[in-house]
């Protein structure tokens, strides 16, 4: 299965997939909580194109060219009693998920959608092998990867925007 590690050279001596995956989510359960638990930076005022975050890094080390105000909101959002747990239950539940790639993959080679991916090829968290694995099910599947990490709707979205419009210009019928 694409992007699934193996147990030799992951650092792990004797680890498999499903081990690793249970490490990896304790240690991003430890993650949300530490970060949902800090002290929320200053709010500020809306409207006021500014504010700092106590949110990790995920921008792949590139500058991020968003509206610091969006951050600042999804803290307070996160900051929520019981946010930390929703979005853990979210993680927990990801294998519901990818037990319905068979599903998914079924209908994109039966039925070959107009699709298209924009990426950012410095997420850590879907990696640009996960973009290109469309292709196999879609050969004419368009995949563009944009220089930016997680969030590149909030780092990239005039990009994201115009490869859309162009995507749909040339897919839907005029």
């Amino acid at each position: 299965m694409e992007g699934r590690g193996s147990a030799k050279g992951n650092g792990r001596r004797g680890a498999t997939p499903r081990t690793q995956s249970r490490i990896g989510v304790s240690l991003l359960a430890s993650r949300v909580r530490e970060v949902a638990s800090a002290a929320s930076p200053p709010q500020p005022e809306v409207g006021a194109g500014c504010g700092s975050s106590a949110r990790p890094d995920l921008s792949g080390g590139l500058p991020v060219r968003a509206v610091p105000t969006g951050t600042s909101l999804d803290n307070l959002y996160l900051g929520r009693p019981g946010a930390a747990d929703v979005q853990l239950d979210l993680f927990g539940d990801y294998k519901s998920n990818v037990a319905l790639y068979p599903t998914f993959q079924k209908y994109f080679r039966s039925h070959k959608p107009p699709f298209l991916a924009v990426w950012g090829q410095n997420d850590p968290f879907f990696l640009p092998q996960g973009a290109e694995a469309y292709r196999r099910d879609i050969p004419d599947a368009e995949v563009r990867f944009l220089d930016t990490g997680h969030f590149a709707l909030k780092t990239h979205s005039a990009e994201i925007g115009a490869a859309m419009r162009d995507f749909l210009g040339r897919v839907v019928a005029p």
